[in-house]
């Protein structure tokens, strides 16, 4: 699936001091990334050959919950999370996780994993839309110039004018997934210091199973399963080599890498290696599904990660929170 804005990161986790080499760090980031940016792919090998989008998302949270579930339970009851913290936990795990994720595969299922991956990652374009619209402060000249940005950078990967032929109902869903993405960096905002993040991880995930698991029960998202045999880079091989892919790949290992890589490098220096999620995906789609973006396309894919970096380095230029979210009671600083 962090921000002032900063780039979307799998689940909240607070900034500490580098600790390990930074090479070792930078590494560790990257190879979160790339686990990452697998989901994509390997999630639409499930979806064309007959998985629903909620299937692919239930086996892939249900898969990680059970994985992190004995870690989670340690790290509960240590914890002891007040009451709030558990709250926003299954907040987290219904809009961040289950939402998030079926909006995101259900874009995947008529656009390209590139396209689908960049609308998800306006997510914190949206937030400082929405900081300005609810507080009436303008933002920073970096957030202004790297908003401007994307939004053309969006325009392009679209291709609006041009050849592509893209989705307008998978367009919809790509943006869907931005919002649920917003809402995840607002609760991030939320969780207090004592809640570790392992917690908020392994308890989303759980939460989302059976969240998606409701819906799929009451015929809102059908989930559908097959055991028909996927297509990647042209070799047949059976269901469950996505789905242990998925499973363990780019959810169990991704989520794991990417705590000790913020521990190492710090939340910031971590998302902006973040951003290369998408290129590994746009790379992975090409090699695994021979889904080749147009030049103008990779043009605006660029735009689009420049401004959301623009945005971050607001934050980082100012030393001060750039997007905050004004809500009923307080401030909720998106961090």
């Amino acid at each position: 699936m962090s921000l002032a804005p900063q780039v979307p990161h799998p689940f909240p986790v607070r900034a500490r001091r580098p600790f390990g080499p930074t090479a070792t760090g930078l590494a560790i980031a990257v190879a979160s990334a790339a686990a990452f940016g697998a989901a994509g792919p390997f999630a639409k090998s499930l979806l064309d050959a007959g998985w629903s989008p909620s299937a692919a998302v239930l086996v892939r949270v249900g898969g990680a919950a059970l994985v992190l579930l004995p870690a989670v339970i340690r790290a509960w009851l240590r914890a002891k999370p007040s009451a709030a913290d558990t709250r926003t936990v299954a907040v987290y795990g219904v809009v961040a996780v289950a939402g998030a994720q079926i909006c995101y595969f259900s874009a995947v299922q008529s656009l390209s994993v590139g396209v689908a991956l960049l609308l998800e990652y306006l997510a914190p374009v949206l937030l400082v839309g929405l900081a300005w619209l609810r507080t009436g402060r303008a933002p920073g000249t970096r957030t202004i110039v790297g908003t401007v940005l994307s939004i053309a950078g969006l325009v392009l990967v679209l291709d609006v004018a041009g050849g592509a032929q893209v989705n307008l109902v998978g367009v919809v869903w790509g943006l869907a997934a931005a919002v649920c993405l917003s809402a995840y960096f607002v609760l991030s905002a939320k969780v207090s210091d004592a809640l570790p993040a392992v917690v908020l991880a392994g308890g989303g995930l759980a939460v989302g199973t059976v969240a998606i698991g409701v819906l799929a029960l009451v015929g809102v998202f059908p989930a559908q399963f097959t055991a028909a045999s996927v297509d990647l880079a042209g070799l047949v091989l059976p269901w469950f080599v996505p789905v242990v892919v998925l499973v363990l790949v780019s959810t169990v290992l991704a989520y794991l890498t990417g705590i000790a890589a913020v521990g190492r490098l710090g939340s910031r220096v971590a998302s902006f290696v973040g951003l290369t999620e998408v290129l590994f995906a746009v790379v992975f789609a090409a090699l695994l599904l021979g889904q080749l973006p147009l030049v103008v396309q990779l043009a605006g894919g660029v735009l689009i990660l420049l401004g959301v970096g623009l945005v971050n380095a607001d934050k980082a230029q100012n030393g001060s929170v750039a997007v905050e979210v004004m809500t009923e009671r307080d401030t909720v600083v998106v961090s």
